[in-house]
């Protein structure tokens, strides 16, 4: 059974650590305030701008396999 996690440990920009509700992390992701949040699936800390984020970018190249109708 997983444990559900309704907050995430962050790394501030001035090196302090907090925890926050996980609808506010995007919102300090986008106004720079955050260096890096742990990721508890992968018991490691995700730095921004260096490790994959979902939703922050990438290129898929391939076939659009969204149903689009």
């Amino acid at each position: 059974m997983l444990e559900s996690r309704p907050y995430i440990r962050v790394r501030y920009s001035d090196n302090s650590y907090d925890y926050i509700a996980g609808m506010v992390l995007d919102k300090l992701m986008r106004v720079n305030k955050i260096k890096q949040f742990y990721r508890y699936s992968e018991a490691k800390w995700i730095t921004i701008g260096i490790d994959p984020i979902r939703g922050m970018g990438g290129a898929y190249s391939g076939a659009e396999r969204r149903n689009m109708n």
